[in-house]
């Protein structure tokens, strides 16, 4: 995944790009960079691997080294960025979120058939967002350029230029899966990813982006490039998962919706009765908690936090990229309650099953500390498909999914063609699969949330969002 911030200013704009950009950690791990123009010295740019440290211990010297009315930042699980490009349209720094499936294609079609070259990086890799500077370059303006890369691209990409001269011009997905807001202060425009990101700098809310859309941003304005398309696919997991808990995409507040999803898995709950004979509700600390209070509020049960996880040391921000490493300082983390746990039958409320890596160690952690029983809530419907729009998970291959692992126990490969009955907590193969995880993990009960509970707790027009990870809909 991954995130972005932009600055133009009538003054300098490296100290808002610097702290938007870090209000963006909690969406990529692995890279951030920044780029600067300055009417003097020209396009700056500085890169630094963000894997073992946050972005502000990596970047916190930009400010004696760096200097510039405009500047993009970003933050990635990805490639290098931003980049600076020279090209028939003049330099420009550039940066992209998303994911580009076809790039070996795009790259032979249009880059190598034309004689064009490009910088490999370890391994052999292509840049990506050096491709997406690249099928810009294919046309002879920015406009023209970013619609081509648009409708050439399978996947996704949003685009922040910031050209040699100061304007940035953003450019929102083409099926607006990722968000892109603008802000206003009295010195000029920002854009960013997450909304909340620019109001403690004191920007107000100006507007969202469309689907496809084009601006160009300037301390004057904004001024409209390429109308928004008609259709859009919004992620849903920024809801469920990603999603800061200050951000709103398209007018609906994480926060909120996490309450709202809670409340939705209770009710279900109570019409059960699986819930019956519960002490206290209980959050997967930290994006599962909001969907637990909004289940205690629902439920009138407590809510409760059995154990804290402990983060000064190790922040989610950044942990060692050795597997077994990363589980020790996982268990490292939870710090039990014993008081909220001895004797207790607990429900917890996470984001979302994926691998179900947790499950087994959480089990053990709370018995460990004397819990009577365990049941677990996922605030999300059974994962059944690797994204392939945002790469918001690692996993590439689907058996690495909970959910497909379990339907192959239960029914080998003819399974897979049933996935959603499996999804479906009322037909059998959907009970079956809530009982086999239950049982292999040894949980006192499982549940899902529903995709229509996702969507009722969101409240946009089901047409608008993007599901795919849960029923392979495109």
């Amino acid at each position: 995944m991954g995130g972005y911030f932009g600055a133009v200013s009538r003054h300098d704009a490296i100290s808002d790009v610097f702290f938007g950009t870090d209000y963006h950690s909690h969406l990529g791990t692995k890279r951030a960079g920044v780029a600067a123009y300055d009417p003097e010295i020209g396009l700056q740019r500085e890169i630094h691997n963000i894997s073992d440290s946050p972005f502000r211990t990596r970047f916190d010297h930009i400010f004696d080294e760096m200097r510039g009315t405009s500047s993009i930042g970003c933050i990635s699980d990805c490639d290098p960025q931003p980049l600076i490009i020279h090209s028939k349209f003049g330099a420009f720094a550039i940066c992209m979120i998303g994911v580009i499936n076809n790039a070996d294609e795009l790259i032979e079609k249009y880059m190598f058939q034309s004689g064009g070259h490009f910088n490999a990086m370890t391994g052999g890799v292509i840049n990506t967002t050096e491709l997406v500077a690249a099928l810009i370059s294919q046309k002879d303006s920015f406009t023209e350029g970013i619609r081509f890369a648009q409708e050439v691209i399978r996947g996704t990409a949003a685009i922040l230029i910031l050209c040699d001269g100061g304007n940035i011009i953003a450019a929102r997905d083409r099926l607006g899966r990722l968000p892109m807001v603008i802000g206003k202060n009295e010195d000029g425009y920002c854009v960013a990813f997450e909304s909340f990101s620019y109001k403690k700098l004191g920007y107000d809310d100006e507007r969202e982006l469309g689907p496809a859309e084009i601006v160009e941003i300037s301390p004057d304005g904004v001024k409209q490039l390429s109308p928004p398309g008609k259709e859009m696919r919004i992620c849903s997991f920024l809801w469920s998962y990603f999603g800061y808990p200050n951000a709103v995409y398209e007018g609906v507040n994480v926060e909120l919706m996490r309450y709202r999803n809670g409340a939705i898995m209770a009710k279900r709950d109570k019409e059960t009765g699986s819930a019956d004979g519960v002490d206290y509700i209980a959050g997967i600390p930290d994006s599962g908690t909001p969907h637990a209070i909004g289940y205690a509020n629902e439920s009138g049960i407590p809510y409760a936090r059995p154990y804290i996880k402990y983060t000064p040391t190790w922040a989610r921000s950044f942990m060692p990229g050795n597997q077994k490493h990363r589980n020790k300082v996982a268990k490292m983390k939870q710090i039990p309650v014993h008081d909220l746990i001895e004797g207790k039958k607990l429900l917890f409320v996470d984001d979302s099953i994926v691998r179900g890596t947790q499950l087994k160690e959480t089990r053990d952690f709370l018995y460990q500390n004397g819990a009577k029983a365990i049941h677990m809530r996922s605030a999300c419907p059974p994962i059944m498909y690797c994204c392939k729009y945002l790469d918001f998970s690692r996993n590439k291959n689907e058996m690495d999914l909970l959910a497909r692992r379990v339907i192959m126990e239960l029914e080998g490969e003819e399974g897979f063609h049933h996935l959603e009955e499996y999804s479906d907590a009322e037909t059998e193969r959907g009970k079956n699969l809530r009982r086999r995880i239950s049982e292999n993990f040894e949980y006192d009960s499982l549940e899902y949330q529903t995709l229509e509970g996702v969507i009722e707790a969101i409240g946009l027009e089901p047409c608008k969002l993007c599901t795919y990870c849960w029923n392979g809909k495109e």
